[in-house]
C-alpha cells in the first residue's frame, strides 16, 4: 500500500514540476517577447529662430530659479554668443548627475566659438532624494528632443556630447534626429551594464519587469533606481544602429578600462555600427589605466591631473581629429 502511495505521489510531483517549468518558460517567453517600442518615444522635431530658442532657455532658467525643489548647483546652463554661431553643442549629463559636471568642458567649447546648452535632465537635481524614481522613457526622449530642437537653432551645425546615460540619450538623438545631429561624442556610454552589474541574459527582463513597474523598484548600492535604469536600457535596446544619417559627419567614443559599470565592448560597438552604416570613420579613445579614471570621465572632480589633457582630447575627437 505504501508503495502505491509513494508512486502516486511521485507521479503527482513530476506533473507539478513539469507544470511549473512550463509556466516559467511561458513567462520567460512573454518577457522576451514584450514590445518595448512606442510612438511617443520619438517626438517630432521643431525648428526655432535663435530668438525663440534663447527665450526658451531663459524661461527654463527662470523656472528653475523659482523652484525651491531644484538645487542651485544643478540648474541648467547655457553659454551663448549674441547670435547664431557656426557650431552649437548640446551636452547631456548622466543619471543622477548635474549640468555642473560639464561646466569646465563647456567653457572650452564656448571659447572656441560654440553656443553651448547643458539642460538638467527631468526629475534630477532635486532636494527630494527619491524624485528621480518616477522617471519614464517618454520623459527622457521628450526632454532630449526638445533640448536638441533648441540646440539646433543656436548654430548652423549642431552636435551632442553625452556622458554615461547622457551618452545613450545623445546616441538616441543621433539615430532619431538625422537632420539635426552632425557630430556625436559618447563618453563612457551606458548602452548596457557590465556583466559584473547584470549578466546580459537579464538585460531584457530588467527592461520589462522594472521598466514597466511589474516588479517593485529596488536601489543599487550607489543609489540608482532599477526602475529608472530600466528606462535607459529600454531606449538602448531600441537603438537603430543601421539608420541612414545624411547630416552626420563624426562619431567618437571614449571608454576607460577601469569603468566597472558599463559593458565596454557594447560601448564601442554601438558607435562603430553607426559609423560603419554611414561610411564614417569611428574615432575611439581608451583612457590609459594609469590616469586612474573610472566611469565618471567628464566630471572634473573625478579626473584629477588628467583633466586638461582629456578635455582637449575630447574636443579633438568631437571635431574629427585624433
Amino acid at each position: 500500500m505504501s508503495f502505491r502511495v509513494s508512486g502516486l505521489f511521485a507521479r503527482r510531483l513530476v506533473v507539478t514540476l513539469a507544470t511549473i517549468v512550463a509556466l516559467v518558460a511561458v513567462a520567460a517567453g512573454a518577457v522576451y517577447a514584450w514590445p518595448l517600442d512606442d510612438d511617443e518615444l520619438r517626438p517630432a522635431s521643431q525648428r526655432f529662430t535663435f530668438a525663440a530658442a534663447t527665450a526658451r532657455i531663459a524661461a527654463q532658467a527662470r523656472a528653475e530659479e523659482a523652484d525651491p525643489g531644484i538645487r542651485a548647483e544643478c540648474r541648467s546652463r547655457a553659454l551663448l554668443h549674441p547670435e547664431v554661431t557656426a557650431k552649437a553643442v548640446l551636452m547631456l549629463h548622466g543619471y543622477l548627475g548635474c549640468p555642473a559636471q560639464f561646466a569646465e568642458l563647456a567653457t572650452l567649447y564656448h571659447d572656441r566659438g560654440y553656443n553651448v546648452y547643458i539642460p538638467l535632465l527631468p526629475r534630477h537635481g532635486t532636494v527630494d532624494a527619491d524624485g528621480h524614481t518616477a522617471l519614464t522613457a517618454q520623459e527622457l526622449t521628450a526632454f532630449a528632443g526638445s533640448a536638441m530642437d533648441v540646440t539646433a537653432s543656436l548654430g548652423s551645425e549642431a552636435g551632442v556630447v553625452g556622458s554615461s546615460a547622457g551618452a545613450l540619450l545623445a546616441t538616441w538623438l543621433t539615430t532619431t534626429r538625422p537632420e539635426q545631429v552632425h557630430r556625436l561624442l559618447a563618453v563612457a556610454p551606458f548602452y548596457r551594464p557590465s556583466s559584473e552589474q547584470a549578466p546580459s541574459v537579464f538585460v531584457k527582463p530588467m527592461a520589462v519587469l522594472y521598466g514597466f513597474r511589474i516588479l517593485p523598484d529596488r536601489r543599487h548600492p550607489v543609489g540608482f533606481s532599477y526602475a529608472v535604469l530600466a528606462q535607459f536600457i529600454r531606449l538602448s535596446l531600441l537603438l537603430d544602429t543601421n539608420a541612414t544619417l545624411p547630416a552626420l559627419r563624426d562619431v567618437a567614443v571614449v571608454t576607460s578600462p577601469r569603468d566597472r559599470f558599463i559593458d565596454l565592448k557594447r560601448a564601442t560597438s554601438v558607435p562603430a555600427e553607426i559609423a560603419e552604416t554611414n561610411g564614417i570613420r569611428l574615432r575611439s579613445y581608451e583612457i590609459p589605466p594609469e590616469a586612474n579614471v573610472g566611469h565618471e570621465a567628464i566630471d572634473p572632480a573625478s579626473l584629477g591631473p588628467a583633466k586638461d589633457a582629456l578635455y582637449l582630447r575630447y574636443i579633438d575627437l568631437y571635431e574629427g581629429r585624433g
